[in-house]
C-alpha cells in the first residue's frame, strides 16, 4: 500500500482512471498512468448487472485477478462492501477497495472499516459517503461522516458529487488523510482540485459512458457517411498489446 499511498500528494493529485475490462484497462496503462480503479457501473453494466445491488461481486474479483498482472496500481470498487469482499480482491493483487456507505447508518459503514483494516491491515480503503451523491448536498453530515470513518481507519475518504469550493476546502480541512472527489467536467478542472487540497481525483463511470457515446457516434458516422475521428489505435497496435501474464 505505501507506493501507493504515496501517489497521493498534496498539490499533485492522483488522477485515477476508472476502468471496466482489461481492454480499457491496458490503453491506460500504455498512456502512462500509474493506477487504476474500477467503475462498478461500468463492470455492471458491461456485464448487464444492475449497479449498486451487490451483483457485481463474483465478477468483479474475476477482473480484479485479470488487471492485477498489469503493471499498476489497482483499486476495486466493491460497492457497499464486506469483509469477505475486501480480504478476496486484496488476495487477487488490488492494493485499495473503495467501499461506499449508500446513506445507511454511518456507525454501521464504521465498523465495516474497522473489520476490513484488521483483516487485511495493508489494504487502501477509501471509504465514501453518498451525502453528495444524486441527492441535495449535507456538508455537516459530510464532515460527521468522514471523520467517523478516518477514526475508525480509513486510509482516504470520497465524497462523489461533491463540488462547491468551500464544501471541498471544508472536507479536506476536517480530514488529516486524502480526500478523493469524482471530476465532475463543468465544474472542476485538475489544477482547482489541487489548489483545494484534493488528493485524489477519479473519473468513475465517466471513461465508461465516454466510450459508449463514442461508439455509437463512430457506427452513426460510417451510416451517414460522416467523417470519423482520426488516429483511433489501430488493430496492430491494440492486438500487439502485451497480454497479462
Amino acid at each position: 500500500m505505501r507506493n501507493f499511498a504515496a501517489l497521493h500528494r498534496t498539490g499533485e493529485p492522483l488522477v485515477l482512471p476508472n476502468v471496466w475490462d482489461v481492454a480499457s484497462a491496458r490503453c491506460l496503462v500504455e498512456a502512462g498512468f500509474p493506477a487504476l480503479g474500477t467503475t462498478s457501473l461500468g463492470v455492471a453494466a458491461a456485464t448487464g448487472l444492475p449497479d449498486g445491488a451487490g451483483a457485481t461481486e463474483d465478477e468483479t474479483l474475476r477482473l480484479t485477478r485479470r488487471l492485477a498482472r498489469l503493471p499498476v496500481h489497482l483499486t476495486v470498487d466493491i460497492e457497499a462492501g464486506s469483509v469477505t469482499a475486501a480480504v478476496a480482491v486484496a488476495a487477487a493483487g488490488a492494493v485499495g477497495v473503495n467501499m461506499e456507505d449508500a446513506m445507511q447508518p454511518a456507525e454501521a459503514h464504521a465498523a465495516l472499516i474497522r473489520s476490513v483494516k484488521q483483516e487485511v491491515p495493508q489494504l487502501f480503503v477509501n471509504a465514501r459517503t453518498d451525502t453528495h451523491w444524486q441527492r441535495p448536498g449535507d456538508l455537516a453530515e459530510t464532515l460527521r461522516r468522514v471523520r467517523l470513518y478516518t477514526d475508525a481507519g480509513a486510509d482516504g475518504v470520497f465524497v462523489p458529487g461533491l463540488a462547491e469550493p468551500a464544501d471541498i476546502a471544508a472536507v479536506v480541512a476536517a480530514v488529516d488523510v486524502p480526500v478523493n472527489v469524482l471530476f465532475l467536467p463543468v465544474r472542476h478542472t485538475i489544477a482547482t482540485l489541487a489548489d483545494l487540497g484534493v488528493r485524489r481525483v477519479s473519473t468513475g463511470s465517466l471513461l465508461f459512458r465516454a466510450a459508449m457515446a463514442a461508439s455509437v457516434d463512430t457506427a452513426a458516422a460510417v451510416r451517414d457517411g460522416l467523417a470519423i475521428r482520426p488516429n483511433l489505435p489501430s488493430y496492430a497496435q491494440v492486438n500487439a498489446w502485451s497480454p497479462p501474464k
